[in-house]
C-alpha cells in the first residue's frame, strides 16, 4: 500500500481569519511546510478522521472500487451516508471523486496525517519580526500505520 502523507493543522476560524487576512495583505508569508488544511479544533478533524472513515479509505485502496455503488456493497454502508461521508473527505483533499464512464469512482489521496498546532499559527508574526525569546513552539502528532508520534519543534 502506497503511503500519502497529509500535513493538516488546528487553528480557531477567528484566528484562521485573522491569518488569512494577515497573508492578503502580505503581512504574513506561511511558511512552506506549513499545513494547507485546517481543522477549527481538535474534535471536528477526529469526526472527520474518524475510525470509521480510515476504515473506508483503506476499503478504497484495498478493493479500488469503480464507483460508489460498488464501495456500498463492500462497506455496508448506505449510498447516502457514503456520499455524504465521501464528499466531506474530499472537501479536505482526502479523497478525490473523478468520474469515469458516468461513474464517481473514489480515490484516495492522503491515508496518513501529520497534525500541527500551536502558538504561532494562532497569532502569526513574521519570523524576521520575532524575537527569540517570542518564538514559539508546534507540536506535531503523526499518526502512521495506527502508531502516534508526537515531536515538538521550533518555529522561525
Amino acid at each position: 500500500m502506497i503511503t500519502r502523507v497529509m500535513k493538516v493543522g488546528i487553528i480557531s476560524k477567528k484566528d484562521y481569519m485573522s491569518r488569512t487576512i494577515a497573508i492578503a495583505k502580505g503581512e504574513y508569508k506561511p511558511r512552506k511546510d506549513e499545513p494547507k488544511v485546517w481543522f477549527e479544533s481538535i474534535k471536528s478533524m477526529a469526526q472527520v478522521l474518524s475510525n470509521e472513515n480510515q476504515e473506508l479509505l483503506r476499503l478504497i485502496l484495498l478493493h479500488k472500487p469503480g464507483s460508489i455503488t460498488e464501495l456500498e456493497k463492500i462497506s455496508n454502508r448506505k449510498k447516502s451516508n457514503l456520499s455524504r461521508t465521501l464528499k466531506k473527505l474530499e472537501s479536505y483533499g482526502i479523497v478525490e471523486l473523478p468520474k469515469s464512464k458516468g461513474m464517481i469512482v473514489p480515490k484516495v489521496k492522503a491515508t496518513d496525517f501529520i497534525v500541527e498546532f500551536g502558538l504561532h499559527y494562532s497569532s502569526p508574526v513574521p519570523c524576521k519580526d520575532r524575537s527569540p525569546s517570542d518564538r514559539t513552539s508546534s507540536t506535531q502528532i503523526q499518526k502512521s500505520q495506527g502508531k502516534s508520534k508526537t515531536k515538538v519543534s521550533a518555529t522561525c
